[in-house]
């Protein structure tokens, strides 16, 4: 994960509708049967469906949250507290309104009585101007490697070169274009598995020669558009579109021979190269460490660094289908993605396996409120 990155799970799997330019995916705008208005298929089991009357604007101001959904603000206080440590601006800013918040949380956390603690609500409007708010995922992969090649550990990962200009491609870089110039920061033994560590962004890596890890963070890419496997996958007919996700993309992989999966990644001609960075937090675009499940990436025209925002998260089965039931969590923007646009967020789920496939699976919606005060720098949010 990374604020440069791309990473975002809907572009990844090619759930994120209907046309996109290169990583700036799309998001399908969405009827309450299910339709998409630009005759795009998109997946049925996308949580419910909210009819909260027409929202015309990104934010609405409104007075009240009428939510049922079960709370879950345990994460908060911590990510606020991480936030004002580490940054000076974002106390000055937020620190009155994560005081309140708290105050709330610890009166119980009722949203009808959000505004009796001076907070100002503004709901997004959705991708169908209904309310409805797509919510991914995204996570920090923890990939084996050495820090030498062999005939298992063979798959290089890469900082980023001196490239004058336009750097190889990815197939190039399959090929050698960047072999031999000391740009090698270890070796995995998975081409996929290095495959989706560059679509998160970021991530782990553990050196199995020294028990060391490390983590790595985003250095920059190649300048070559992006494309998505997934919608590769779903157009060849390999993976069915309702049951893709970064699982169905790694199994598809684990069954086929090396040129195959090589011939699948390199449909994909961007590619990310990393950096060894001095500690282990995962960073977001704000410089601040991300929590699970406490921090998302989005769009920072509406959602500024820090910005706290209640949102009503679809919850999912370990399958990755809807329970039929949503949660309340308080939430703080803290990263950017190029394909989190508008009533899209991406929210982030943690470090290695387990978090990987529980953020594949997010492609649901869900509600969301952004918070302010009624005076002060975060007055009139809808704004």
């Amino acid at each position: 994960m990374n604020k440069h990155a791309y990473w975002l799970t809907a572009a990844v799997l090619g759930l994120a509708g209907c046309a996109g330019n290169s990583d700036k995916a799309e998001v399908p705008k969405k009827q309450t049967d299910n339709r998409c208005f630009l005759n795009c298929e998109v997946p049925v089991n996308l949580g419910k469906q909210y009819l909260d009357g027409t929202l015309p604007e990104d934010l609405v101001r409104v007075e009240r949250v009428n939510s049922q959904a079960s709370r879950n603000y345990q994460s908060f206080a911590r990510q606020s507290q991480v936030v004002m440590a580490r940054s000076g601006r974002m106390a000055s800013r937020y620190g009155e309104l994560y005081g309140q918040l708290s105050r709330w949380v610890a009166n119980g956390g009722d949203p009808a009585q959000l505004t009796r603690y001076g907070v100002s609500l503004a709901q997004y409007g959705g991708s169908d101007r209904m309310g409805n708010v797509l919510f991914t995922g995204y996570y920090s992969p923890v990939l084996e490697v050495r820090h030498r090649p062999d005939t298992e550990y063979k798959y290089p990962l890469y900082a980023m070169p001196k490239c004058g200009g336009r750097c190889p491609s990815r197939a190039e870089i399959h090929q050698g274009a960047l072999a031999n110039r000391g740009l090698e920061l270890g070796y995995s033994k998975s081409l996929i598995d290095n495959f989706l560590m560059d679509v998160q962004g970021s991530g782990f890596v553990h050196y199995g020669d020294d028990d060391r890890l490390q983590y790595l963070g985003y250095s920059g890419k190649n300048g070559h558009g992006y494309v998505s496997i997934g919608r590769v996958l779903i157009d060849r007919g390999e993976v069915a579109k309702e049951q893709m996700s970064m699982k169905a993309i790694k199994e598809w992989a684990n069954r086929q021979p090396e040129e195959s999966v090589m011939e699948l990644v390199e449909q994909n001609p961007s590619y990310v190269f990393f950096e060894r960075r001095p500690t282990n937090d995962v960073v977001g675009a704000a410089g601040i460490p991300l929590l699970p499940l406490a921090a998302v990436a989005a769009d920072k025209t509406l959602l500024p660094m820090g910005t706290p925002i209640l949102a009503e998260v679809p919850l999912l089965d370990k399958e990755g289908n809807w329970t039929g039931k949503h949660q309340l969590r308080l939430l703080i923007a803290l990263d950017v993605g190029g394909a989190v646009k508008k009533g899209h967020l991406d929210l982030y789920h943690g470090m290695g396996e387990e978090a990987g496939v529980a953020a594949g699976h997010y492609k649901h919606f869900g509600r969301v409120w952004k918070l302010g005060l009624h005076h002060g720098p975060t007055a009139a949010p809808w704004l």
